[in-house]
């Protein structure tokens, strides 16, 4: 079965691999050493379920915007 993925979670997923704090959470998830973070099963590095979005201003503006623009607005 064919699952689609959300164009934003594709580019977090890139974007977590160059954040150097959710790097470091990788390697203690994959220690087991972390227990409230983990990865989904597309790739995504997760806290508690909810995604880590990394410390990229491009990528949280795009993701805000959406946010405001969507038709079920953060903000009606």
């Amino acid at each position: 079965m064919l699952k689609l993925m959300n164009p934003f979670l594709e580019e977090i997923k890139e974007c977590q691999k160059r954040d150097r704090k959710l790097v470091e959470k990788l390697m203690l998830i994959n220690e087991g050493k972390e227990t409230d973070f983990g990865v989904d099963e597309i790739g995504v590095v997760r806290y508690r379920g909810r995604v880590c979005v990394p410390d990229v201003p491009e990528l949280k503006k795009m993701i805000l915007e959406e946010g405001h623009r969507s038709g079920l607005s953060i903000h009606p």
